[in-house]
C-alpha cells in the first residue's frame, strides 16, 4: 500500500507540473516572437504597402494593442482551445495542424520504431564478446551516427538511392499520379483500411528514405545507451549471484541483466521524442515532406505569429505528454525509483 500511495502522489505531481511547463513554453514562444526581428504586417502586405493599409492590418490583427493585452488574448485563446488564424490566408491554425501533424507523426513513429530495433540490436550484439571487434564496431556506430549532420545524411541518401539508383522517389509524401486515401491523414493506415493497395505501395515508397534517414540518425542513441547500461548491469551483485547458481550466460543476460538495462533506455526513448522534432525539421525540408515541422519553418519565415505559436504549443504538449507517460511507466516498473 505504501508504494501504491507513493506512486499515486508521484503521478499527481508529474501531471500537475505538465500545465505549468506548457504555460512556460507558451509564454516563452510569445515573447521570443515579439522581440525577434521582422514585422508580420510587412510579411503579409509587403514593406512598400501604404502606411494606412499597414495600420488597418495591424488593428485587425490586434497588433496595435499593448504587449500585455496581446498576451492575455493569446492565453485566453489557448485556454479555450482557439489557436487563432494564420496571418497570410486566414486559415484556422487548428486546421493547419490537423492537416500536417499526421504526416509528421507517421514519419516519426516509423523512424522511432526502426531506430529502436536497429540500435538495440547493434548494442546487444557486442555483449557476448566485450571489447571485441563486434563491440568496437557497435561503439563506433553509436558515436558516428550521433555525430552525423542530418542534412548531409539526407542529401547523401537522396543522391544514392533516389538519383543514382532510382529505387525510391526523391521527395514528397505520395505519388502525384494517385489520389491520397481519405480518412485520418495517416496514409498507411487509411490505405490498409480502405484496401487501396496502390496507395499503400506509393506511401511506403515515399516513406522509406526519410524514415530510414531519421532512424539511422537516432539509432546510435539506443546503441550507446543499451551498451553502457547492459555492461554496468552485468557487473551487479544480483547478476553474479545468478551466475553462481549455475545459470547459463544467455539466461543471465536475457532474464536478469537485460530487463534492468532496458529501463534507462525507455527513459531515453522518451527524450528521443523531443529530438525527433529538430531532426524531423531538417528531414522534412530536405525530402519535401509535408509535415508540421516544414509548416513551422514556413510560418517562421513569414513571421506568422499565430501559426508558429500554435504549432510550438501543440508540439510541446506532445513532448510533455510522452515525457510524463514514460516517467510514470518507469516509476511503475522500477521499485528503485524514488518519489
Amino acid at each position: 500500500m505504501g508504494r501504491a500511495r507513493d506512486l499515486i502522489r508521484y503521478s499527481a505531481t508529474r501531471l500537475g507540473l505538465a500545465p505549468l511547463m506548457l504555460w512556460l513554453i507558451a509564454t516563452l514562444v510569445f515573447l521570443l516572437l515579439r522581440v525577434a526581428p521582422g514585422d508580420p504586417v510587412d510579411a503579409v502586405l509587403g514593406s512598400r504597402a501604404p502606411a494606412a493599409a499597414k495600420a488597418a492590418m495591424r488593428a485587425r490583427l490586434g497588433l496595435d494593442q499593448s504587449l500585455f493585452d496581446q498576451y492575455l488574448s493569446y492565453l485566453n485563446g489557448l485556454i479555450h482551445g482557439d489557436l487563432g488564424q494564420a496571418l497570410i490566408n486566414q486559415e484556422p491554425v487548428s486546421k493547419i495542424i490537423g492537416n500536417t501533424l499526421p504526416a509528421s507523426l507517421e514519419l516519426s513513429v516509423i523512424a522511432l520504431i526502426a531506430a529502436a530495433i536497429i540500435g538495440l540490436s547493434i548494442g546487444f550484439s557486442g555483449i557476448a564478446r566485450p571489447e571485441g571487434s563486434i563491440d568496437l564496431s557497435g561503439r563506433l556506430y553509436g558515436l558516428g551516427t550521433y555525430a552525423l549532420p542530418p542534412f548531409w545524411v539526407a542529401m547523401m541518401v537522396q543522391l544514392i538511392f533516389a538519383v543514382s539508383l532510382g529505387w525510391f522517389p526523391v521527395g514528397g509524401r505520395f505519388p502525384p499520379s494517385l489520389l491520397p486515401p481519405e480518412g485520418s491523414g495517416f496514409f498507411l493506415f487509411d490505405s490498409i483500411v480502405s484496401g487501396n493497395w496502390p496507395a499503400l505501395v506509393g506511401s511506403i515508397r515515399h516513406l522509406v528514405l526519410p524514415a530510414a534517414t531519421l532512424a539511422l540518425l537516432l539509432s546510435g542513441t539506443f546503441t550507446t545507451a543499451l551498451r553502457l547500461n547492459l555492461r554496468r548491469t552485468l557487473r551487479g551483485d544480483y547478476v553474479e549471484a545468478a551466475r553462481s547458481r549455475g545459470l547459463s550466460e544467455r539466461q543471465v543476460i536475457v532474464h536478469h541483466a537485460l530487463p534492468n538495462a532496458l529501463l534507462p533506455v525507455l527513459t531515453i526513448a522518451g527524450i528521443t521524442v523531443a529530438s525527433l522534432i529538430g531532426g524531423a525539421l531538417l528531414i522534412e525540408v530536405t525530402f519535401s515532406w509535408p509535415g508540421i515541422a516544414l509548416r513551422l519553418q514556413e510560418a517562421i519565415n513569414q513571421r506568422d505569429y499565430p501559426v508558429v505559436q500554435g504549432i510550438v504549443v501543440v508540439i510541446a504538449a506532445l513532448v510533455v505528454l510522452v515525457s510524463v507517460a514514460v516517467d510514470l511507466l518507469v516509476a511503475a516498473l522500477d521499485p528503485r525509483v524514488r518519489y
